[in-house]
């Protein structure tokens, strides 16, 4: 486990200073020691296959430790197992867990999609937040999986069928035209935006932040924002939406709700969800800061979750 120090050393030198202008030097040093090794394995049950009873079963027989999570019944925190040796597992091969990380799960959560309605998953793949909404419903209704990238999306169907998510249709298509395909169709839509990552950072593994620049930020931004229009247009009038990334800056978070309050008729509702590890938004607007914003631990990755609610045509 490296420290705190060692931490800033291998991390860009940037990132680090951006940190420092938008956290407290205590906060800083909370997302900086959440980067510090591995997290935790953590998984979902997939309901529509079992119950988190019988899963939980299922690991004592093997030897695996666990611990619940206070926020979400169906998922799990594994003590004593690395995800390739859950890999090995039969539930793991017959689809009846899905490891994902607890941040990962907090979406879905915040959205609430229920039976028979019209779910958009603007950007999806892997599949995790696509599948997890499909046992959220029951597998009744209708989810729409959108994702741009071909390898990406055979990874999608691939997940989506050994889910058993029956009621999911995967779509390989620019999610910026998605809105003009299908405006005002869906009762809500997920946006986990692709990001800069920055929640994901471990600086034990430079592949988590050898990519990472100020130019790529700018450049999401610019693909947020036209994938946030697109999000709203295909959703119908009072219907609810949740903006989500694994990054940590206030540019592609709190900035981009700022933007979409000045350009969208959107409201940001209230997220009712108690998650350990969380500090506000950062913003003068009192709508932003009913935005959730998720710190790095060994348990959780950083992430960053909206609530928002179309109000007009």
């Amino acid at each position: 486990m490296l420290s705190v120090l060692e931490v800033k050393r291998k991390l860009p030198n940037v990132f680090i200073d951006k940190l420092y202008e938008n956290y407290t030097p205590l906060t800083v040093d909370k997302i900086l020691a959440g980067m510090c090794g591995e997290r935790s394995t953590t998984l979902r049950v997939n309901t529509i296959k079992s119950n988190v009873q019988e899963v939980m079963n299922i690991l004592k027989q093997n030897g695996i430790k666990f611990e619940r999570v206070p926020w979400y019944k169906d998922a799990l925190i594994l003590k004593n197992a690395t995800e390739k040796q859950i890999q090995k597992l039969e539930i793991y091969e017959e689809g009846i867990i899905y490891l994902q990380s607890l941040s990962s799960m907090v979406p879905p959560l915040v959205l609430q999609p229920e039976k028979n309605e019209k779910v958009l998953d603007l950007t999806a793949a892997p599949g995790s937040k696509t599948t997890q909404m499909a046992a959220m419903m029951q597998n009744s209704g209708y989810i729409l999986a959108n994702e741009l990238d071909a390898l990406r999306c055979e990874r999608l169907s691939y997940n989506i069928n050994k889910q058993g998510a029956k009621i999911v249709e995967v779509n390989n298509g620019r999610g910026e035209i998605v809105g003009k395909q299908y405006e005002r169709y869906f009762d809500k839509v997920l946006l986990d935006a692709p990001c800069s990552g920055e929640g994901r950072f471990l600086a034990t593994d430079a592949r988590t932040y050898r990519n990472w620049s100020e130019r790529t930020v700018k450049e999401l931004v610019k693909l947020q924002k036209k994938l946030l229009k697109s999000a709203y247009q295909a959703l119908k009038p009072g219907g609810e939406m949740v903006y989500s990334t694994c990054t940590l800056n206030r540019e592609e978070n709190e900035m981009i709700l700022e933007w979409a309050i000045q350009e969208l008729e959107i409201e940001l509702l209230d997220i009712e969800l108690t998650i350990k590890n969380t500090v506000p938004a950062i913003s003068e607007n009192s709508e932003v800061k009913k935005a959730l914003r998720i710190l790095p631990s060994k348990e959780t990755e950083g992430f960053f979750v909206a609530k928002l609610k179309k109000l007009s045509l």
